[in-house]
This record gives structure tokens, C-alpha cells and sequence, in this order.
């Protein structure tokens, strides 16, 4: 192969602050090898590199490497590590990675032409189904192709209608934690909640058990009874109202570890006086007076005596039926937590609003006597588990974030011990 001529090039300015890095890097490789547009290309360029390298040598050095490897045909993927990425890409000579390196703020550090690094391909079948009663849920398995631990955690979403990833605002907190776990020999299975794919088989007859329980318990049997999956230890990791109802599944699925992020260990009606009551004080105009009395007199309907399985849906809160909320207040997740016999790993934001630290004291003092129950606080982290400062509030889930590396870590050390 003909000597390959080096470029060493130090930080350009964004074309667009919304596209990511992948973006950026595509945007310049055709600006500079397609379009030729050395001008344009060249205003990418930090002024301190701008300087030394004139729009003139630019063109020179581009000349040059296109005679030896020929006219860019095409990019045929991208991969990356950290902040360095590849551009595996097809010229008419040869095939090559481009090679760029990124620094803060999105700047380009590294230009490089460089042999092809492979890289090892992750087994993800994102049509994967599995059937759960009437339904199939559709979902997306994740197999480490090497170094497998033998390890699969079962996600269940938090209240709403989720996708596989719970995808909120700008963040999808499933789709971190499920890769952070593939990329440390850990399997995972995530799937597109009921009342996301199939709305219509919600009614006003319908519990937690149809909303939320019932498929975890199903996807977890299917592993478990799956001969492909023996001798792996099944881990279900609920986040929020996946949380809360761990109890009720653990009972019913006896996996090998469960994992508690975020979950309420109050009545869910508590919890609605609260949020309302911080959401109000946080902004009036959207949360106003009249929608914080109409919640409470509807929760002090719900506990009331006269509340029953005959109570109108409107006169309840959330807009659920009696059926719904009957269920509830039959459940005390904090005596039912006591008759799991497999370790657990309670995780908590100290940001969090929506469920607070209240809420983790409570599962922390019912589990006092449990040696193997794990429970840690991230004092800056939010209901998603993204890290932040000052005041919460729901603007915050509107920007695209991350969920913590550390809670990752501890997660991952979790499920492996």
C-alpha cells in the first residue's frame, strides 16, 4: 500500500450546535473529500490552525492524498472510542478509516488516514417478540459476543406509556444503562410497554398487574424456560413504578437479583400531593392553584370510606379506574419487599422530585435485617438518573443527558458480585 500522507489538524468551529459528533464528522468528511470545498472546509478550522494552514496548503494536502487512494466513494460505518472516531470508508483505490478527534465542546483535535480497526459487532436482534399473554412485546435483545457473563437484566418501564428505551424528552435512560451493560459482558432484554404498543387492551377493569406486573413475569419465564439462556442468572432492574411493584413481581418471577431505581415506597396517591404541591411552587401558571385542590380532593375521595370498586373514574386521580386504584391500596410494597429471598440494590437520586429520599429511608428501615439488600444515594442525580444542579424541575428532562457513569459502575458491580 502506498505511503499514506498524515494530517495533523487541531479544532474547527461547529456548522450546528444540534448535530452530534457523528454528524460533524460526516458534515466535514464530505465537505473536504466530496464537495471539495476547501474554503468551507477551511472555516471549520480553529483561528489559532486557520493561520498555519492556508486555504491554499489545505488544497495542496487534499490533492495529494486523493491522487494516491483516489475520490471518496463512500462511508460504509462509524464507530468510535470515547472521543476518537472512525470512518470506515471506501475510496477508489483502497478502504480506510478516517480518523477523527474530538475535544471539548465538540472540537476536532486529529485528523488521521489510518489502516481499518475493526470492531467487534454487538449481537442486537431489535425485533426480538415475546408473547405475553394476548400480546407480543416487542423488544430489543442485547448479547455480548465475547467475554459473556451470563448475566440478563429484564427492564421494567415507570408509569405512562413507555418505549423500550423510556424514552423522555431528550433522554433514554433503558438504552444507556441496557449499552454501559452489553459493553461489560452483560446482557439485557428491553421491551415497548403494553400500554405503549397495544393501548386498547387497557380498560377501565384493568390493574397494575395488566398494565405492568404480568409482562415482566412473562419475559422473565420465557428466559428462564429458553434453552438458548441456561445457566444464565435473570436480573430484573425496574425504575419507578417498576419499581414500586418489584414486590409483586419478584413474587410471582424468583429471578436472581432485583434492582430498585427510583421506586416509590409511599402510597402512590401521597406522592401525587407532593408533585403537584413542588410543581406548583415551581411554576403557578402551569401547575395552577385549582389543579392542586382538584388532586387533593380527589385523593381524599380515594381514601375515604366512601370510595369503592362502583367509584366514577372522574371523581379519582390520574384519570384511573377504580380497579386501578382498589388494587393499589391493597398493596403494602414495604411488608411485601420483606418476603424477597435474593439480593437487591435500591438506587436513589437526591435530586429527585418525583420520588425522594423519603421514599428510600422507608425501603432502607423495612430492610434493616437484610444483610444483602444494597442501597445507595446519588446526591446529584434526578428521577432519571442524569446528573445535575440546583432546583429540579421537569425543563430539565427536555435536554438531552446521560445516565451517571458512577450509578452505572455500581450497577454493573452489582449484578456481577
Amino acid at each position: 500500500m502506498k505511503k499514506l500522507l498524515t494530517l495533523f489538524l487541531a479544532a474547527w468551529s461547529l456548522v450546528s450546535f444540534s448535530q452530534d459528533r457523528k454528524e460533524i464528522g460526516n458534515t466535514f468528511i464530505k465537505t473536504l473529500l466530496v464537495d471539495k470545498n476547501i474554503e468551507k472546509a477551511h472555516s471549520y478550522f480553529d483561528p489559532s490552525i486557520a493561520g498555519q494552514i492556508p486555504v491554499d496548503q489545505l488544497k495542496t494536502i487534499t490533492e495529494q492524498l486523493q491522487g494516491q487512494i483516489g475520490s471518496l466513494k463512500t462511508i460504509l460505518e462509524v464507530n468510535n472510542e470515547g472521543n476518537i472516531y472512525y470512518y470506515y470508508s471506501e475510496f477508489e483505490k483502497t478502504k480506510l478509516d478516517v480518523q477523527l478527534t474530538f475535544g471539548e465542546n465538540n472540537k476536532m483535535l486529529g485528523f488521521f488516514l489510518v489502516p481499518h480497526k475493526p470492531f467487534e459487532k454487538w449481537d442486537e436482534k431489535t425485533t426480538l417478540k415475546i408473547k405475553s399473554d394476548a400480546v407480543e412485546l416487542n423488544g430489543t435483545l442485547l448479547v455480548p459476543p465475547s467475554d459473556n457473563k451470563k448475566k440478563l437484566v429484564i427492564f421494567v418501564h415507570g408509569s405512562g406509556a413507555h418505549d423500550r428505551d423510556e424514552t423522555v424528552g431528550g433522554n433514554k435512560p433503558f438504552k444507556d444503562i441496557a449499552e454501559y451493560l452489553l459493553n461489560n459482558g452483560i446482557a439485557s432484554y428491553r421491551y415497548d410497554k403494553r400500554t405503549y404498543s397495544y393501548p386498547e387492551t387497557f380498560n377501565n377493569k384493568s390493574t397494575v398487574e395488566d398494565e405492568t406486573i404480568n409482562d415482566a413475569v412473562n419475559v422473565a419465564q420465557y428466559f428462564k424456560n429458553n434453552a438458548d439462556y441456561k445457566g444464565y442468572q435473570i436480573i430484573i432492574l425496574g425504575h419507578s413504578q417498576g419499581a414500586y411493584l418489584m414486590p409483586k413481581i419478584a413474587e410471582k418471577a424468583q429471578v436472581s437479583k432485583y434492582v430498585f431505581m427510583a421506586g416509590n415506597a409511599r402510597p402512590l396517591q401521597d406522592l401525587l400531593i407532593e408533585q403537584y404541591d413542588y410543581l406548583h411552587s415551581m411554576d403557578p401558571a402551569k401547575v395552577p392553584a385549582e389543579a392542586v385542590q382538584e388532586v387533593k380532593k380527589q385523593v381524599a375521595y380515594l381514601n375515604s370510606p366512601q370510595f369503592s370498586l362502583s367509584s366514577p373514574t372522574s371523581e379519582l386521580p390520574l384519570g384511573q379506574s377504580a380497579a386501578y386504584w382498589k388494587y393499589l391500596k391493597d398493596y403494602n410494597q414495604l411488608n411485601e419487599v420483606k418476603k424477597i429471598k435474593a439480593p437487591m440494590f435500591f438506587a436513589q437520586g437526591g435530586r429527585d422530585y418525583q420520588v425522594t429520599e423519603k421514599d428510600f429511608k422507608l425501603w432502607k428501615e423495612a430492610l434493616k435485617n437484610d444483610k444483602t439488600a444494597v442501597f445507595t444515594l446519588y446526591p446529584t442525580l434526578n428521577h432519571l438518573f442524569t446528573a445535575g444542579s440546583g432546583k429540579p424541575s421537569p425543563k430539565e428532562y427536555e435536554a438531552k443527558g446521560k445516565v451517571d457513569e458512577q450509578f452505572l459502575k455500581d450497577l454493573t458491580l452489582f449484578i456481577l458480585k
